[in-house]
Protein backbone atom coordinates (compact mmCIF):
# COMPACT_ATOMS: atom_id res chain seq x y z
CA UNK A 1 0.00 0.00 0.00
CA UNK A 2 1.23 3.45 -0.66
CA UNK A 3 2.14 5.61 2.09
CA UNK A 4 0.51 9.40 1.90
CA UNK A 5 3.16 12.14 2.19
CA UNK A 6 1.77 12.51 6.17
CA UNK A 7 2.97 8.71 6.65
CA UNK A 8 6.14 8.63 4.92
CA UNK A 9 7.22 12.23 6.78
CA UNK A 10 6.09 10.23 10.00
CA UNK A 11 8.49 7.32 9.49
CA UNK A 12 11.52 9.65 8.60
CA UNK A 13 11.15 10.12 11.76
CA UNK A 14 10.78 7.27 13.64
CA UNK A 15 11.55 4.12 11.63
CA UNK A 16 9.73 1.53 12.07
CA UNK A 17 9.26 2.29 15.75
CA UNK A 18 5.40 2.00 17.00
CA UNK A 19 3.10 4.36 15.67
CA UNK A 20 -0.76 5.19 16.58
CA UNK A 21 -2.98 6.36 13.68
CA UNK A 22 -6.97 7.02 13.30
CA UNK A 23 -8.02 4.60 10.56
CA UNK A 24 -12.00 3.82 9.40
CA UNK A 25 -13.86 0.74 8.19
CA UNK A 26 -16.83 0.54 6.24
CA UNK A 27 -19.12 -2.68 6.36
CA UNK A 28 -20.94 -1.60 2.74
CA UNK A 29 -24.31 -2.92 2.15
CA UNK A 30 -25.99 -3.05 -1.17
CA UNK A 31 -30.24 -3.35 -2.19
CA UNK A 32 -29.64 -7.00 -2.07
CA UNK A 33 -27.61 -7.47 1.84
CA UNK A 34 -24.43 -8.07 0.09
CA UNK A 35 -21.25 -6.84 1.76
CA UNK A 36 -18.76 -5.09 -0.13
CA UNK A 37 -15.44 -6.55 -0.19
CA UNK A 38 -11.95 -6.33 -1.28
CA UNK A 39 -9.11 -8.57 -2.18
CA UNK A 40 -6.06 -6.64 -0.77
CA UNK A 41 -3.19 -6.50 -2.91
CA UNK A 42 -0.09 -6.52 -0.51
CA UNK A 43 -1.29 -9.94 1.36
CA UNK A 44 -3.95 -11.10 -1.08
CA UNK A 45 -6.72 -11.36 1.74
CA UNK A 46 -10.08 -10.86 1.47
CA UNK A 47 -11.02 -7.66 4.01
CA UNK A 48 -13.37 -5.11 4.59
CA UNK A 49 -13.03 -1.44 2.73
CA UNK A 50 -10.42 0.63 5.29
CA UNK A 51 -7.84 3.21 5.01
CA UNK A 52 -6.08 5.91 7.12
CA UNK A 53 -7.90 8.84 7.92
CA UNK A 54 -6.29 12.06 6.53
CA UNK A 55 -5.75 15.18 9.01
CA UNK A 56 -8.45 17.07 9.74
CA UNK A 57 -10.49 15.03 7.95
CA UNK A 58 -14.21 13.66 10.21
CA UNK A 59 -14.47 9.67 10.17
CA UNK A 60 -17.36 9.64 8.20
CA UNK A 61 -15.67 11.76 5.50
CA UNK A 62 -13.44 9.14 5.94
CA UNK A 63 -14.83 5.98 5.39
CA UNK A 64 -17.29 7.51 2.23
CA UNK A 65 -13.70 8.86 0.42
CA UNK A 66 -12.12 5.67 1.40
CA UNK A 67 -15.07 3.34 -0.41
CA UNK A 68 -14.76 5.55 -3.16
CA UNK A 69 -11.15 5.41 -3.73
CA UNK A 70 -11.00 1.59 -3.60
CA UNK A 71 -13.84 0.49 -5.36
CA UNK A 72 -15.68 3.58 -6.78
CA UNK A 73 -18.96 2.92 -4.91
CA UNK A 74 -20.65 5.90 -3.38
CA UNK A 75 -21.66 5.52 -0.13
CA UNK A 76 -24.14 7.09 2.64
CA UNK A 77 -23.31 6.55 6.17
CA UNK A 78 -25.99 4.87 8.16
CA UNK A 79 -24.46 4.25 11.54
CA UNK A 80 -21.20 4.35 13.50
CA UNK A 81 -21.12 0.57 14.54
CA UNK A 82 -17.65 0.48 16.83
CA UNK A 83 -14.69 1.43 17.35
CA UNK A 84 -11.31 -0.36 18.48
CA UNK A 85 -7.46 -0.86 18.75
CA UNK A 86 -5.63 -3.21 16.62
CA UNK A 87 -1.86 -4.33 16.02
CA UNK A 88 -0.41 -4.27 12.52
CA UNK A 89 3.25 -5.00 11.62
CA UNK A 90 3.95 -4.57 8.21
CA UNK A 91 6.44 -6.81 6.35
CA UNK A 92 8.86 -4.10 6.27
CA UNK A 93 8.81 -4.05 9.97
CA UNK A 94 7.20 -0.78 10.63
CA UNK A 95 4.66 -0.92 13.96
CA UNK A 96 1.72 0.38 14.18
CA UNK A 97 -1.33 0.53 16.53
CA UNK A 98 -4.35 1.50 14.63
CA UNK A 99 -7.86 2.53 15.97
CA UNK A 100 -10.64 1.98 14.01
CA UNK A 101 -13.56 3.26 13.70
CA UNK A 102 -16.08 1.19 11.63
CA UNK A 103 -19.63 2.20 10.28
CA UNK A 104 -22.54 0.51 8.53
CA UNK A 105 -22.78 2.03 5.23
CA UNK A 106 -25.32 1.88 2.45
CA UNK A 107 -24.67 1.75 -1.39
CA UNK A 108 -25.62 4.66 -3.13
CA UNK A 109 -24.06 4.71 -6.70
CA UNK A 110 -20.98 2.84 -8.76
CA UNK A 111 -20.12 -0.44 -10.00
CA UNK A 112 -17.96 -1.92 -7.73
CA UNK A 113 -14.51 -2.40 -9.27
CA UNK A 114 -10.79 -2.24 -8.50
CA UNK A 115 -10.21 1.36 -8.22
CA UNK A 116 -6.43 1.75 -7.21
CA UNK A 117 -3.60 -0.38 -6.35
CA UNK A 118 -4.61 -0.93 -2.97
CA UNK A 119 -6.46 -4.02 -4.07
CA UNK A 120 -6.30 -6.92 -6.48
CA UNK A 121 -10.45 -7.85 -7.05
CA UNK A 122 -13.39 -6.03 -5.06
CA UNK A 123 -16.49 -7.83 -4.93
CA UNK A 124 -20.39 -8.02 -3.36
CA UNK A 125 -21.00 -11.12 -1.19
CA UNK A 126 -24.21 -12.80 0.28
CA UNK A 127 -23.88 -12.95 4.03
CA UNK A 128 -24.01 -16.99 4.11
CA UNK A 129 -21.28 -17.26 1.49
CA UNK A 130 -18.20 -14.74 2.13
CA UNK A 131 -14.83 -15.57 1.78
CA UNK A 132 -12.09 -16.37 4.27
CA UNK A 133 -11.98 -13.12 6.86
CA UNK A 134 -10.36 -12.20 10.06
CA UNK A 135 -11.88 -12.96 12.70
CA UNK A 136 -11.49 -8.85 13.20
CA UNK A 137 -13.31 -8.37 9.93
CA UNK A 138 -15.95 -11.05 11.10
CA UNK A 139 -16.40 -8.88 14.30
CA UNK A 140 -17.00 -5.68 12.45
CA UNK A 141 -19.41 -7.51 10.24
CA UNK A 142 -21.23 -8.20 12.99
CA UNK A 143 -21.28 -5.60 14.95
CA UNK A 144 -22.29 -3.37 11.81
CA UNK A 145 -25.65 -5.75 11.47
CA UNK A 146 -26.80 -5.47 14.72
CA UNK A 147 -29.37 -2.64 14.62
CA UNK A 148 -30.58 -2.74 18.16
CA UNK A 149 -26.87 -2.46 19.36
CA UNK A 150 -25.17 0.28 20.35
CA UNK A 151 -21.74 0.96 18.98
CA UNK A 152 -19.24 -2.11 20.18
CA UNK A 153 -15.75 -1.08 21.95
CA UNK A 154 -13.52 -2.72 23.57
CA UNK A 155 -13.53 -3.15 27.36
CA UNK A 156 -10.94 -2.23 29.35
CA UNK A 157 -7.53 -4.44 28.70
CA UNK A 158 -9.64 -6.67 26.10
CA UNK A 159 -8.14 -7.02 22.75
CA UNK A 160 -10.24 -7.49 19.93
CA UNK A 161 -8.72 -10.95 18.91
CA UNK A 162 -9.94 -12.39 22.57
CA UNK A 163 -13.62 -10.75 22.54
CA UNK A 164 -16.51 -12.48 22.59
CA UNK A 165 -17.46 -11.23 19.14
CA UNK A 166 -14.05 -11.45 17.60
CA UNK A 167 -15.03 -15.38 17.69
CA UNK A 168 -15.53 -17.16 14.26
CA UNK A 169 -19.27 -18.08 13.30
CA UNK A 170 -21.95 -17.65 10.58
CA UNK A 171 -23.08 -14.03 9.93
CA UNK A 172 -26.77 -14.04 10.11
CA UNK A 173 -28.61 -11.00 8.31
CA UNK A 174 -29.55 -7.59 10.11
CA UNK A 175 -33.25 -8.17 11.35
Amino acid sequence: MPASDYVKNLRARVGHDLIMFPTVSAVVLNDRGEILLGQRSDNHRWSLIAGLMDPGEQPAEAVAREVLEETAVQVKVERLAGVALHEVTYPNGDRCHMVNTWFRCRATGGEARVNDEESIAVGWFPLDALPELSAFALQRIRTALDDGAPAWFAQPGESVEGSQASQPGRISPAS
